[in-house]
């Protein structure tokens, strides 16, 4: 199911998938990002793999919603194809400012996963990864690109089905000790029980609620715990997604970070240094929240890091807060994507 309300840059998806009704893709225009953010969270408590596709102006409609999927702890995607801001701001240029919107713009500890997808085709692959941490953890997970990416294209080999790993999906229909918030051992996630199923009844809603049972509860212990365990699955995450990878030595003089869009930029860039004999080396970071668990080790070994990005510096203030590692913020906000000769120079300018 995808519930959507039209905004550049993000229209295309409703567009195309609009077109796939005969392969049981449901499409739904909606009044406004407000509703269209309801008709996700109800095919998500329906058992549907629901999503919806928006830009920044549209996350801030959404959020609330948001925040509700993430109480009633429910598997969706939201799709932010990021453009120039703030309010109406550049609807067809290409930003990355909407990282710390979508970790921290809603009321509350809300935490949620964010993945980015690197490249046109990598779309694909996280598009898909984003749905399976959404029902390994019951959660909603943002996927991050811009208008750069939405608008880019490249080769793309179409994948055999059959060599895309299942996404696992258990509707719960036991009735014997179940309870709407029973915890995962592994994932902490709770059941997706599917509404109409015999002995599972259950209430589900915005307030605050005891743990196992889902009862509304004002009881300042149980909302010390439930805050804690909706932030230990998603920090859980880590655990089954892929630990960073670096292009170039493992170690050296500088590390040039970058996510989502930068990638193509920052890659060449590095490559045209090495060449050259510089110290260099690039990481891409496709896991926003949970970082990959080997990322503080990855940054650890540089002298310095470098961190490109299409922003007054989101990602550089997170690698800041969490890690003991100097790095070197190098924003761009001009409404147009980084270019390899900006990036090389500055490795120039760091390295001599």
């Amino acid at each position: 199911f995808y519930g959507s309300y039209p905004i550049t840059p993000a229209s295309d998806i409703l567009h195309e998938l609009a077109a796939l009704k005969n392969f049981d893709v449901y499409t739904f225009q909606a009044e406004d990002e407000i509703a269209a953010m309801g008709s996700v969270i109800g095919a998500a408590f329906g058992g549907a793999f629901a999503a919806t596709g928006t830009s920044g102006p549209g996350v801030a409609l959404k959020s609330e919603a948001i925040n509700l999927g993430i109480m009633l702890e429910l598997p969706m995607v939201i799709v932010n194809v990021q453009r120039g801001g703030p309010s109406t701001g550049l609807p067809t240029k290409a930003e990355q400012a909407d990282l710390l919107q979508a970790l921290f713009g809603r009321n509350g500890e809300s935490p949620l996963a964010v993945v980015a997808p690197a490249s046109p085709a990598d779309c694909f692959d996280m598009a898909i990864e984003a749905f399976r941490l959404a029902v390994r953890a019951m959660t909603p997970v943002f996927v991050m690109s811009d208008g750069y990416l939405a608008n880019s294209s490249e080769p793309w080999r179409i994948p055999d089905p059959n060599d895309i790993e299942p996404i696992r999906v258990h509707h719960r229909t036991e009735v014997e000790g179940f309870a709407p918030y029973l915890r995962d051992e592994a994932t902490l996630a709770r059941p997706w029980a599917l509404p109409g199923t015999p002995g599972l009844e259950h209430r589900i809603g915005g307030l605050e609620k005891k743990n196992i049972t889902g009862a509304v509860s004002y009881a300042p212990e149980d909302h010390q715990e439930m805050v804690q365990l909706r932030a230990e699955k998603i920090a859980r995450l880590a655990d089954v997604i892929p630990e960073q990878d670096v292009f170039g030595p493992p170690e050296g003089d500088l590390l040039v970070v970058g996510w989502g869009s930068t990638y193509g930029a920052i890659r060449q860039a590095v490559q045209a240094a090495q060449r050259n004999g510089k110290s260099v080396s690039a990481a891409h970071i496709r896991y926003l929240n949970p970082f990959p668990r080997n990322l503080g080790d990855v940054l650890s070994r540089f002298e310095r890091v470098l961190v490109p990005e299409m922003n007054m510096g989101q990602l550089a203030l997170l690698l800041n807060a969490r890690y003991p590692v100097k790095v070197i913020s190098f924003p761009k906000v001009q409404g147009r994507p980084f270019k390899i000769r900006e990036i090389r120079n500055k490795i120039d300018e760091l390295l001599g």
